[in-house]
């Protein structure tokens, strides 16, 4: 699409300063600025795209990276487009993958989608946010899909990493894996994006969208990619998958502890793109993660909730006391096979919970419970509070 060239003026180039500071990569470069000069002479906010695939229930802090980009883009008065990837979900994004992402089924994929929206606005402003669905384009017909698939070749595709390293040890990619970039790119087209956003791995996918508008005879989208965030392990990538995620849902004391539990050398990163801001200096790491921590609970639940977290965090760790508050689990009279108790108490399936048990990960009110006997009488464990790991707590009483 052709039109006039617009000139940033100084406040453009302010603000696409700004908004551009901590991305990994901001493409075409000098693009934003000149699409800040088109809004405010048009006076026509541009439509910010993100796309989310809802393969799992929870948003992630790794996920509000990236949304609080948006949230700037809001606040510079521009609409963000929330697009729920329910069609592309039922594909699986290969991105980052080295082997084929399992298939969601269609319930699961609709429970999960049904969450998103709640918990994005926990970052978002909803009255500048259009939510979509790319099943409303990419259920189409045979001859809309066969056109789709004429506008990118095989060797484009095999230029993503990932596919490439797959291809070249001989490791399988899926004819329908490799038409996931493809569908991301004609979300752009559906949409008509000005800017997409996405983490570093997603950059194969936004680039191809602008490929997709040019095809399609639309202006093309700028790119703006986010640094991924370190998981709790501070190496690998944020995931629900790995086990290794602060969830925006999880409990204030649960948060709280999480966040506790970074390691020194990701401090730096968590503080960058969680806050905006650098790690404060001359403060120990420990003070550094509680001052993170009250942070980060009080943006997702309240100031309130983070001063308790911090307060029972104090007692239970510090202190070695029990939390006020703990669940109840009522077990049967007679005699009790340790590993059902955990099932009940913590949601611990048999075999992991015999595993628990013979680490000395299992504490019966402080005391580690040895793995064996595994049945003990149920009168011993009346009123005790047992504790899985650190942050896990559950007063039995036996029932009739």
């Amino acid at each position: 699409m052709s039109e006039p060239q617009r000139v940033p003026n100084d406040d453009d180039l302010r603000v696409a300063a700004y908004l551009t500071r901590n991305v990994e990569d901001a493409l075409p470069a000098e693009a934003l600025a000149a699409q800040l000069a088109r809004a405010r002479e048009t006076g026509e906010p541009l439509r910010c795209k993100l796309g989310l695939d809802p393969t799992a229930p929870d948003i992630h802090l790794g996920h509000t990276v990236v949304l609080q980009k948006l949230r700037e883009l809001q606040d510079a008065g521009h609409l963000v487009v929330l697009l729920i990837g329910d069609m592309t979900a039922r594909v699986g994004d290969p991105s980052g993958r080295d082997s084929t992402r399992p298939v969601l089924d269609d319930t699961a994929i609709d429970a999960n989608a049904a969450t998103y929206q709640e918990q994005a606005f926990k970052v978002l402003d909803p009255a500048r946010v259009e939510v979509r669905r790319n099943s409303e384009w990419l259920d189409m017909s045979s001859a809309d899909l066969f056109g789709l698939l004429r506008t990118t070749t095989v060797a484009q595709l095999l230029e993503r990493d990932d596919f490439s390293k797959r291809f070249a040890a001989g490791r399988p990619i899926t004819v329908l894996e490799l038409l996931y970039p493809i569908m991301q790119a004609y979300d752009s087209v559906a949409l008509e994006a000005d800017i997409e956003l996405g983490g570093t791995d997603q950059k194969f996918n936004l680039l191809l969208g602008r490929d997709m508008q040019r095809t399609y005879g639309q202006r093309q989208q700028s790119i703006l990619t986010m640094p991924i965030l370190p998981g709790l392990d501070g190496e690998r990538k944020m995931s629900k998958s790995l086990g290794n995620q602060v969830g925006v849902r999880d409990a204030p004391d649960e948060m709280y502890g999480k966040l506790l539990s970074i390691p020194d050398a990701a401090m730096p990163q968590y503080y960058d793109l969680l806050l905006g801001e650098p790690m404060p200096e001359g403060v120990s790491p420990r003070d550094a993660k509680h001052a993170l921590a009250h942070r980060i609970v009080e943006r997702f639940h309240d100031a309130a909730a983070a001063a308790a977290a911090s307060a029972s965090f104090e007692r239970v760790f510090v202190a070695k006391e029990i939390p006020d508050d703990i669940p109840v689990v009522e077990i049967p009279a007679g005699e009790a096979h340790l590993p059902a108790v955990l099932g009940a108490a913590f949601g611990e399936s048999r075999s992991s919970a015999r595993r628990l048990l013979s680490q000395g990960a299992v504490k019966c009110d402080g005391d580690v419970l040895p793995g064996e006997p595994l049945d003990v009488p149920a009168a011993d464990l009346d009123g005790r509070v047992i504790q899985l790991g650190k942050r896990r707590f559950a007063r039995l009483r036996v029932g009739s």
